[in-house]
């Protein structure tokens, strides 16, 4: 008993030791059991399945790909309960051979991800292989995820971006950033203070598709079975309610936090780590400009960067990414645990280690399952208001993220809250998305709508459009659980602060605290706060960001009092 004991500690200790260390040879020798929902599907083997059993087959393909929203992960020679048997070269390539004809049958291509040899009862070698099945569905363009894009000024957020869209490197001095600025005054100072959006490519076969070879923006998402939406922020102090607001309202699916590698942590790099892990958005790390520094220079800022992710209140779990298959790891497990944080080594100019983040933004699987997708597009339609343009020929035009429901082209709309609390009607001329057109919103997607000769200055960020028969609730007060991150002094009673709520950004004075006279740094309440300028349309449960100098706060609506003053004009 004592002998088996001391070898599954052994067992557990190699285990551990070859996740830590992808190049030793020692593979875990098994995974987490099967999972029935999820896109990861076990296949001990695959050769020459009778007709009924490949149709079976098939149809086990189609839910596993709709369970991943048009990606599903095999793993080929693992038994149901995780074990890791292998199989021999000539049953793998009919394995491959099988799965490579079911996907041809529901229209998918195939890659394979990695192949690694297990250590199985077996004289001859046994291998496994990690294959990645990839189709668009047949209801929409394609899979889209949005990246915010955090980190210090001068990190190189900008020309991180330049690089993986535009498909060139940098020269050292900025070029590859020039095509991202909105603004005269971020190409002279080399700052971003607008946010703005960059879209990389995926086709089906896992290759990047980028404005490299001059294709334009339609051509990208014509040829494209995956989309990675960057948003660009701000890394500035002083352009720090921007960045707020790109978190709270574009909704970011991932945070990729950008450090350099010769300043390290430094500035509002802190800062922006504690806003996304603030909003609850997953988090992984770039490390940049690692030609312009030494190696021990680099290791340095690792060891910092791991020392603040791993302390109490990050309490994350640092994966560093050096080769291939760690990055098909990480993918995966960052998915599947919030607390595991990739950490990526690069160059913008030399282009080491870029192919490893392509890896990773190829395989980086939705984070919503088609289930949930599913109930938020069954829900009335609520579109947020983040950007107004006017356009020429075309009139007034919003940007923002369709929260729930679905919106087509002509329908009839209300948008609101007005200064008076009104809700105005609109009609919806015609729909772009990633400079695209087209006809049908879905749930969760960021397009820009155009609304005809609409008087543009009844419209403000921060408002919704939403179906008529909704009788949305709009409010002056509300209240909500907080937690005080940071203040110099006392907060109670009169202190007014920025609050931000989705796409709401409006200052409130707080009105109350329940059950206490004031509040200090780290301490929680129920807090009363009232709009000061206009109310707003707020749903409870909504996770909310305060701050105000150097105070700041966070927490969630628990309950809106609803504006007496409410009208519906047609």
């Amino acid at each position: 008993m004592r002998s088996k004991k001391i070898c599954s500690k052994n067992s557990k200790k190699s285990k551990n030791r070859a996740t830590r260390n992808t190049k030793s040879c020692k593979n875990p020798p098994y995974l987490p059991p099967e999972a029935e929902e999820g896109n990861i599907e076990y296949k001990l083997k695959l050769v020459n399945p009778t007709q009924s059993r490949f149709e079976h087959l098939v149809t086990q393909m189609k839910w596993r790909l709709q369970e991943g929203r048009g990606e599903a992960v095999y793993q080929i020679g693992v038994e149901d309960n995780g074990l890791l048997v292998g199989l021999s070269e000539e049953d793998m390539k009919a394995s491959l051979k099988t799965l490579r004809r079911m996907a041809e049958k529901v229209g998918a291509d195939i890659t394979i991800l990695r192949e690694r040899e297990v250590d199985y009862d077996s004289d001859t070698p046994r291998k496994i292989a990690e294959v990645l099945v990839r189709k668009v569905p047949d209801d929409q363009q394609f899979l889209d995820l949005r990246v915010a894009v955090l980190g210090n000024v001068d990190s190189g957020k900008s020309t991180l971006l330049g690089v993986l869209t535009q498909g060139e490197l940098d020269n050292g001095r900025g070029r590859a950033r020039l095509n991202l600025f909105r603004h005269l005054h971020e190409i002279q100072t080399g700052r971003t203070s607008s946010i703005s959006f960059e879209i990389l490519g995926f086709n089906s076969k896992g290759e990047v598709v980028n404005y490299s070879g001059s294709r334009t923006a339609e051509q990208i998402c014509e040829s494209s079975s995956k989309m990675i939406t960057f948003i660009d922020l701000a890394g500035h102090h002083k352009y720090l309610k921007t960045t707020i607001f790109g978190l709270t309202s574009y909704c970011p699916d991932f945070a990729m936090l950008v450090v350099g590698a010769n300043t390290g942590i430094a500035g509002t790099t802190r800062e922006h780590l504690g806003l996304a892990m603030a909003l609850k958005v997953p988090i992984f790390i770039v490390v940049t400009k690692v030609d312009l520094c030494s190696r021990g220079t680099v290791e340095r800022t690792l060891r910092q960067l791991d020392r603040v992710l791993k302390q109490p209140g990050c309490n994350k779990v640092p994966m560093l990414v050096s080769n291939g298959d760690d990055a098909v790891t990480a993918a995966q497990r960052f998915a599947q645990s919030p607390s595991v944080t990739p950490i990526f080594t690069l160059s913008s100019v030399s282009g080491a280690g870029l192919e490893l983040l392509k890896v990773f933004f190829n395989i980086l699987p939705p984070l919503s399952n088609s289930k949930e997708q599913e109930e938020l597009m069954q829900q009335l339609t609520e579109f947020q208001v983040d950007e107004i343009y006017t356009v020429p020929d075309v009139g007034t035009v919003v940007g923002g993220t369709l929260y729930s429901g679905i919106c087509r082209e002509g329908e009839r709309l209300v948008v609101g809250p007005t200064d008076e609390g009104r809700f105005l009607g609109l009609k919806v001329c015609s729909m772009q998305r990633n400079r695209s057109a087209c006809r049908v919103l879905r749930a969760g997607q960021a397009a820009t709508l155009a609304l005809g000769n609409f008087n543009r200055s009844l419209l403000r960020k921060g408002m919704v459009m939403v179906s008529p028969e909704m009788n949305p609730t709009i409010c002056w007060l509300f209240e909500a659980e907080i937690v005080l991150l940071f203040h110099a002094k006392t907060f109670r009673k009169g202190f007014q602060v920025t609050v931000h709520v989705g796409n709401v950004r409006q200052t409130a004075t707080v009105e109350r605290l329940h059950g206490k006279e004031e509040l200090r740094t780290g301490e929680k309440a129920v807090v009363r706060f009232k709009f000061i300028k206009h109310p707003e349309y707020l749903k409870v449960g909504a996770k909310l960001l305060f701050r105000e100098g150097v105070t700041k706060g966070v927490g969630h609506v628990t309950h809106l009092q609803p504006a007496s003053l409410y009208q519906l004009r047609p």
